[in-house]
């Protein structure tokens, strides 16, 4: 105790100065706190970015059509990929039954009838009225759809007025609106392949069949059907249920086209898997399978310089059997047509 101060009065200042060196204490922690936080801290943007995702995953063609209120599209949409079961064969009512096999619309215009030289019906609609050889004249785009119920699906014509068939125009012009601008848009039909100057090798064909095709349409040609026997997961190449003779796809080099750059299913024009001879081959050795016959065909192609060459019934303008227009040779032929007609043939 400091010599001359009273005791109470020393104990006082003691205390003081406790309590000055703990606020002191406080303070220096408090300032090194501080330091630290400042040093680590990363500032708060003064904008925070969205949360929400600047693109929207598109619905696809199903969704848009359920959503848009409109009957007769839903019900054309539905007759175009499930044919067999709203108008063919599994039609529960006899008098609907328009198509006589198990192919779908959707079985050749692939995709939905947008996948770009799978049969692309994008654009169509502005296409027509076209000038048809098959039937040597100006057609509307109602006969030509009525051409594949007739031929591809082995059925008969529908009134081209009647609901049915303004159902699936209205899915066709949909398609048109509705995917303008898009891949499949800007192609039609089918891409070309270099024709080899050959004839079908028929083994080479089947060969090609039982290693890229049978797993899905089966080593008998015959297809797959889904698990309640009704329609097919995949389509039957030949058989009763499969496309006339009449077809399109019956003729060689149509159906080749078609394969090279579609088949096997899942693939597409950018990443083929079966090479040019490869699909020639296998296009040959299916259509020499048996499937239905179509009556009368004798009297397509009034102007017989608009045949297409691989067409597989005669009568023809030329003087090569009915077998070379079947399984070819064909450049011979295309060259006989643009020497003898000038008519530039592309199948």
């Amino acid at each position: 105790m400091k010599q001359g101060m009273p005791e109470q009065e020393f104990r006082k200042l003691v205390r003081s100065i406790g309590w000055l060196g703990v606020y002191l204490l406080g303070a220096v922690s408090a300032l090194f706190l501080g330091l630290f936080i400042f040093m680590n801290h990363k500032p708060t943007p003064s904008i925070t970015a969205p949360t929400i995702p600047t693109q929207i995953a598109a619905l696809s063609i199903a969704e848009r059509i359920a959503q848009s209120g409109d009957a007769q599209l839903q019900d054309g949409y539905a007759f175009f990929v499930h044919t067999d079961e709203t108008l063919g064969p599994q039609q529960e009512n006899p008098e609907r039954r328009v198509t006589g096999n198990g192919l779908k619309c959707s079985s050749c215009h692939l995709n939905e009838g947008t996948q770009p030289f799978g049969l692309p019906l994008n654009g169509v609609s502005q296409r027509f009225p076209q000038y048809r050889g098959r039937e040597d004249k100006i057609g509307t785009l109602a006969e030509r759809v009525n051409g594949c119920f007739a031929r591809s699906m082995n059925g008969k014509a529908l009134d081209t007025a009647q609901y049915e068939m303004k159902a699936i125009i209205s899915y066709i012009d949909w398609l048109d609106l509705n995917q303008a601008g898009t891949e499949a848009q800007k192609v039609k039909g089918l891409k070309p392949i270099e024709l080899p100057n050959r004839a079908v090798d028929l083994a080479h064909g089947k060969e090609v069949y039982d290693r890229a095709c049978a797993l899905c349409h089966q080593g008998n040609g015959l297809g797959l059907k889904n698990q309640g026997a009704i329609s097919y997961t995949y389509p039957p190449l030949w058989g009763p249920d499969a496309y006339n003779n009449g077809a399109g796809m019956s003729r060689v080099i149509t159906a080749a086209q078609f394969i090279k750059n579609n088949m096997p299913f899942g693939i597409n024009y950018e990443n083929p898997i079966l090479t040019d001879e490869e699909a020639y081959d296998v296009a040959g050795y299916i259509n020499q399978q048996p499937r239905p016959q179509k009556s009368n065909l004798e009297k397509d192609f009034p102007n017989l310089v608009k045949k297409p060459v691989s067409t597989p019934y005669p009568p023809y303008l030329d003087p090569f059997p009915q077998s070379q227009h079947q399984m070819g040779p064909y450049p011979e032929i295309i060259a006989y047509y643009a020497k003898q007609y000038k008519e530039e043939k592309k199948n």
